[in-house]
């Protein structure tokens, strides 16, 4: 489940790196530090590089921060991990969203970046779905992305973005936010903040109280 399309593959010395997600870990976290303010665990799905991971975590000290992504990903994770982890961010684990249920339960808050328009539609439901499972009795989803509304694009880029996606991988695609809401109220969420954010994005917050 690749974080998004601009990674740098690593090397034996150096994790992979992604400059979209160099761009927009600050914003993310700015909102972050105030919606995770009581948030003892998160969970982090697809991971990636790592770089959200070790920003929130630094970001975030008072939390663990737990990352996971698929097996080809893991070896980059872990030697980020191995350089740049503070105290708060545990080793990076592997987790399919496909498989139910996760390995991981009880934590306060799910968040993904940039996954949901990259997996296919079962593969979203399948994330809501273990999110669902994997967040205590009250808990927070938080996920970065582009979406659509009413059936639309909100900027002509997005409208060229999801073309190519769909060009790469006709089962992926930028999902419409309507859709994705409905998926996280089955599981007793209901949106909390629709934040925009740079490069055409939201930020998603749902909570189940």
């Amino acid at each position: 489940m690749p974080q998004n399309t601009d990674h740098m593959p690593g090397t034996e010395s150096a994790p992979p790196f992604s400059q979209a997600a160099e761009n927009n870990k600050g914003p993310i976290g700015d909102i972050l530090h105030h919606e995770f303010r009581n948030v003892k665990s998160v969970l982090e799905i697809a991971s990636g590089t790592g770089q959200h991971a070790v920003h929130m975590a630094r970001l975030l000290p008072h939390l663990s921060w737990r990352q996971s992504d698929l097996s080809e990903n893991l070896p980059g994770l872990t030697l980020r991990h191995t350089q740049e982890a503070p105290p708060n961010l545990l080793e990076p684990m592997l987790l399919d969203i496909a498989d139910h249920p996760w390995p991981v339960t009880q934590v306060d808050a799910v968040y993904a970046a940039n996954c949901l328009h990259i997996v296919s539609w079962p593969l979203v439901e399948a994330f809501f779905k273990g999110a669902g499972g994997a967040i205590a009795d009250a808990g927070t989803i938080a996920v970065y992305g582009p979406f659509r509304y009413g059936g639309n694009f909100t900027t002509p880029s997005n409208a060229e973005f999801d073309a190519f996606l769909r060009a790469r991988d006709p089962a992926a695609g930028i999902r419409d936010f309507e859709a994705v809401n409905e998926l996280a109220a089955t599981q007793g969420f209901q949106i909390a903040r629709d934040c925009d954010m740079p490069a055409n994005n939201q930020l998603l917050i749902w909570r189940r109280r």
